[in-house]
C-alpha cells in the first residue's frame, strides 16, 4: 500500500494537515465536488426549465416503451428532479455524504432502468459510468473523505 495511502488509513480521529494534503484525498474530494456539481445541475437545472417541459421530454423519450405505464411518469419526473437537486448537493458539500452517495446509485439504477426498457443503449452506457464512479466514492468515502463538511464534523 502507498505511504499517503497508509497514512490516511492510519489516522486517529483527529485529522492532520498533511493528511488534508495528501494526493488521495484531494483527488477523492475534487471527484465528489464535481459529480456533485454534475447531479445537483441536473436537478436544478430541470426545475429552471419547469415540470411540465420535463415531464414533456419524458413522455416524448418513453411514448414507445409500453412497460412504463405514461401514468407514472409525472411522479417520476418530480422525485428524480428533486432527489437529483438533493443528492447532488449534498455531495458536493460532502454532508451526510453515504446517504447522497447510495441514494444517488439508486437513482442511477432507476434511470439505468428505463434507458435500458426504451433501448438508448448510448445513454444505458454512459449511466454505467455514472455507476461506477458512485461505486468509487462510497468504496473510499470512510478513509478519504476529509475535504468535506462530514469530515470536518468528524463523521
Amino acid at each position: 500500500m502507498p505511504e499517503s495511502a497508509t497514512a490516511v488509513k492510519a489516522a486517529p480521529s483527529g485529522t492532520t494537515s498533511s493528511e488534508m494534503r495528501s494526493d488521495a484525498v484531494m483527488a477523492y474530494g475534487i471527484m465528489r465536488i464535481t459529480m456533485g456539481i454534475n447531479i445537483a445541475l441536473h436537478g436544478i437545472s430541470r426545475q429552471i426549465a419547469g415540470s411540465a417541459a420535463f415531464l414533456a421530454y419524458l413522455n416524448h423519450y418513453f411514448e414507445k416503451t409500453p412497460l412504463i405505464p405514461k401514468e407514472s411518469l409525472p411522479v417520476f419526473g418530480f422525485t428524480i428532479m428533486w432527489a437529483e437537486t438533493i443528492f447532488g448537493l449534498l455531495m458536493l458539500f460532502g454532508a451526510f455524504t453515504r446517504i447522497a452517495l447510495i441514494g444517488g446509485s439508486l437513482v442511477i439504477a432507476m434511470l439505468a432502468v428505463g434507458s435500458n426498457l426504451a433501448q438508448d443503449w448510448g445513454i444505458a452506457g454512459l449511466q454505467l459510468t455514472y455507476a461506477l464512479i458512485y461505486f468509487v466514492l462510497l468504496k473510499y468515502r470512510a478513509e478519504l473523505n476529509k475535504l468535506s463538511v462530514d469530515g470536518l464534523m468528524g463523521k
